[in-house]
């Protein structure tokens, strides 16, 4: 972290370690992260504080289903899983190898569903049949992430939470206006009421992707 300045790299070393005194992992969560490693898969999972996040909102607000787009190796996937006694986890993922090594490392879990298709195919059919989930947690191609949000919310109840990653690296990384056509379209979106909250990545090297956050978002 050589291109941090030592003031943010102090605070970010702190909250490292006060975030690993705080969050306790499992076998199987470290297991995962290992067997994704060993595969190949891009190391662009969540941290495990962010994990552990999604897991407490889970219990917070007593989530029975949840719909995850983005699976990559299960990660999240398997935090969700493990979050609320009796949940059901339906997670999209479009790659096949991302959703075979994900398959292995959620196997014992019987609450997990991974769909391998594109999500924007997925997500109407969800629809059609009538399918309604309490937490909705997107993490996909930026590119689509209106389109997404869009159906998440149709594929919500009221009280429905959605949680939306990397919406700050969306807002600086991408160019132009790019960046903004998720807030901008959610800032617009009547149905539910949103934020954005921005944090530090502290399981990140580059100071590019250091700052990060997440939109969040209640249905009406």
């Amino acid at each position: 972290m050589s291109s941090i300045p030592p003031e943010l790299q102090t605070a970010v070393s702190k909250s490292e370690q006060a975030q690993h005194d705080l969050v306790k992992s499992t076998p199987q969560l470290d297991n995962a992260l290992s067997n994704s490693k060993s595969n190949g898969l891009p190391n662009i999972a969540i941290g495990p504080a962010q994990g552990s996040y999604l897991s407490i909102l889970c219990q917070m607000t007593k989530a029975k289903s949840v719909l995850e787009i983005g699976t990559l190796g299960g990660y999240s996937t398997i935090w969700f899983a493990t979050s609320v006694p009796g949940i059901k986890v339906t997670s999209i993922e479009y790659n096949e190898k991302h959703r075979d090594v994900a398959a292995e490392n959620t196997k014992d879990l019987d609450n997990v569903e991974i769909i391998l298709a594109a999500a924007l195919d997925v997500l109407p059919q969800l629809a059609e049949k009538g399918e309604k989930f309490d937490f909705i947690f997107i993490d996909a191609d930026w590119e689509e992430q209106e389109k997404y949000f869009d159906w998440a919310v149709k594929l919500s109840s009221k009280g429905s939470c959605i949680f939306v990653d990397n919406a700050v690296r969306q807002l600086t990384e991408s160019n132009g206006d790019e960046g903004k056509a998720l807030v901008d379209y959610v800032s617009k979106d009547e149905r539910v009421q949103a934020t954005l909250i921005p944090m530090l990545n502290t399981y990140k090297r580059t100071l590019s992707e250091l700052a990060d956050g997440f939109v969040m978002a209640i249905v009406k």
